[in-house]
């Protein structure tokens, strides 16, 4: 927690997170990653989530889960968001994951999801997910 960030009351990651598996700061003062980088960037750290799809808790396109404790902070408006199953991935993880950090527009996005949702629609958020994850965009 202490590594972290806080601006305009919102936390969030170091560029360069030294808890991460591998990374390290050089006596030099130079950055290397490692293996937890590599997950991370790869988004690998989202697999076990599948286990959540086939348990039923989750579906692999919908809205992003909660973070523990959120929902009790939530406006009415935000509330929206909790009309489907969580999912993989969804409108936020295709529309810029992490560079997005205003809350209001991660709810815009899952909303008009819930909106606009189709099979096509779903097809469509995977197929950018596929281009997303494989061209690092968004991640960390």
């Amino acid at each position: 927690m202490k590594q972290n960030r806080v601006a305009d009351g919102k936390m969030f990651k170091l560029d360069f997170d030294p808890r991460v598996i591998g990374n390290k700061i050089l006596p030099d003062g130079t950055k290397k990653t490692g293996i937890g980088n590599f997950i991370r960037v790869t988004s690998l750290d989202e697999f076990p989530q599948f286990f959540n799809v086939l348990k039923g808790d989750m579906s692999i396109v919908g809205t992003r889960p909660p973070l523990p404790g959120e929902v009790s902070e939530y406006e009415l408006h935000h509330r929206a968001r909790l009309a489907i199953k969580p999912g993989i991935t969804g409108m936020w993880q295709v529309s810029g994951r992490s560079d997005i950090t205003d809350f209001e527009e991660v709810v815009r996005l899952d909303t008009k999801y819930i909106r606009e949702w189709s099979p096509a629609l779903d097809i469509k958020i995977l197929f950018k997910t596929v281009k997303t994850v494989l061209g690092k965009e968004g991640s960390m």
